[in-house]
């Protein structure tokens, strides 16, 4: 369980909040509108498309979506690609139950609608460093990154015919860029870093070796159940009680 005193002592609930949404926001509205402009091109309608970012708020999975309904495949299809893709927000929910269980299932659910890649990681960053559990504070801070989503999707949705292809602006390196940035912050140990390294090499190896959409999950999986493994042998064991 998480230690329960905090080591630290964070300013106001809002400001806290739109610190950890600023990193996130610089990512969201580039990545957005290249999402924008894909989905538009892929024949998926502008308002459609701002639905999506609404409802799903799922960065990876709406360019899957987007792919695939370009490419002409079925509903069945892309649902099922599209759900093994947010597989990991279990994995995610997971790691932050320990801290929010106590709050009420509304809370709980209400922050889970916000949950992405991106959030979990300032959000348990935070809470492992000792700063206290506030819902105020992930709510603002889910907001505003959800808001700061929607609108770069609208901006590519709807302006998006004015840009023929979004490569040359470096668009398509903004979501790898906020995720290092996110990543580095986490590295606080020899294990950390050793997991980050072993699951990244384990992605590119697999992608490599003609893996698809399942080499981030799988990497995932194990880079995590090496971490696990590694820290359960670096804990150690209580003395034995002489009979």
């Amino acid at each position: 369980m998480p230690a329960e005193v905090s080591v630290r002592q964070p300013g106001p609930a809002w400001a806290e909040g739109l610190r950890r949404a600023l990193p996130i926001t610089l990512g969201y509205v580039p990545v957005g509108f290249a999402f924008g402009v894909l989905a538009v091109k892929n024949g998926i309608p502008a308002g459609l498309a701002v639905a999506m970012a609404v409802l799903m708020f799922s960065g990876s999975g709406q360019f899957v979506f987007a792919s695939l309904w370009g490419g002409g495949a079925g509903i069945l299809s892309t649902a099922a690609a599209v759900g093994i893709v947010n597989l990991r927000y279990l994995l995610m929910s997971a790691a932050e139950s320990p801290w929010l269980s106590r709050l009420s299932r509304v809370r709980r659910f209400l922050l889970g609608l916000g949950l992405t890649d991106e959030t979990f990681a300032v959000h348990i960053t935070a809470l492992q460093e000792g700063w206290p559990l506030n819902a105020a504070t992930m709510y603002i801070c889910n907001s505003t990154t959800h808001l700061s989503w929607v609108a770069g999707c609208a901006i590519g949705a709807f302006c998006g015919n004015l840009v023929n292809d979004v490569r040359p602006l470096g668009l398509d390196y903004a979501i790898t860029a906020m995720f290092l940035a996110l990543l580095v912050p986490q590295c606080a140990s020899r294990l950390h870093v050793l997991v980050a390294v072993f699951t990244g090499a384990l992605s590119v190896a697999l992608k490599a070796g003609g893996m698809s959409q399942w080499n981030v999950a799988v990497a995932t999986v194990l880079g995590a159940t090496l971490g696990l493994v590694l820290s359960l042998r670096q804990k150690p064991r209580a003395p034995e009680d002489p009979a």
